[in-house]
């Protein structure tokens, strides 16, 4: 018998020591690793407005990834986003921490979040990459270049003010003379 069979001891049919200790660790690690290893049960788009309150697996095909205004970015799984029960949102501060989700265009995505009612929709906010699954979980992060907000040339790195289209300047005016010379003195 091995050094950890002698340091149990049995006391009323429960064993103790080092036994209750790794059976407690292997049931932790068997209920953290195993929702990881198997695929999760998640819901269809169309379900999600059903689960709002809840924490929820929802998956779809994400038909376009589009920035609205000030850098939100959407994730459109419907031809016309209007009438879609579902989207998730994805604030400029998080895309540094998700990563480049543009190419997540036409793919099929697991996405894990509490979801939120918003303007007649079932939304989920991502933060961190850790949220998204299925083919979203492969994206690569964002390029150092990337500018969230993609107003004109200007980049987070570099400050300058801007430019005018159009300069405009004085209009030049002819010196002004009085009106009456005086006459030159003779001698």
């Amino acid at each position: 018998m091995g050094p950890a069979v002698s340091t149990l001891a049995t006391r009323g049919g429960q064993t103790c020591g080092f036994g209750r200790r790794w059976r407690r660790l292997a049931t932790l690690i068997s209920l953290t690793l195993f929702p990881l290893l198997c695929p999760a049960d998640c819901l269809p788009i169309d379900q999600a407005r059903s689960h709002i309150g809840e924490t929820q697996c929802v998956t779809g095909k994400v038909l376009r990834v589009k920035q609205g205004s000030r850098g939100v970015t959407f994730f459109d799984f419907c031809e016309d986003f209007r009438v879609c029960p579902f989207t998730v949102v994805i604030f400029p501060g998080h895309l540094k921490d998700v990563g480049d989700v543009r190419q997540l265009a036409n793919k099929v995505i697991e996405v894990h979040g509490p979801l939120q009612a918003y303007d007649g929709r079932a939304e989920i906010v991502v933060e961190q990459l850790r949220q998204l699954g299925g083919e979203g979980a492969k994206i690569p992060k964002l390029p150092k270049d990337y500018d969230v907000e993609q107003r004109g040339r200007y980049s987070a790195g570099s400050f300058s003010l801007p430019k005018s289209t159009h300069t405009t300047t004085k209009k030049r005016q002819p010196p002004t003379l009085p009106i009456e010379i005086p006459p030159d003195e003779q001698p």
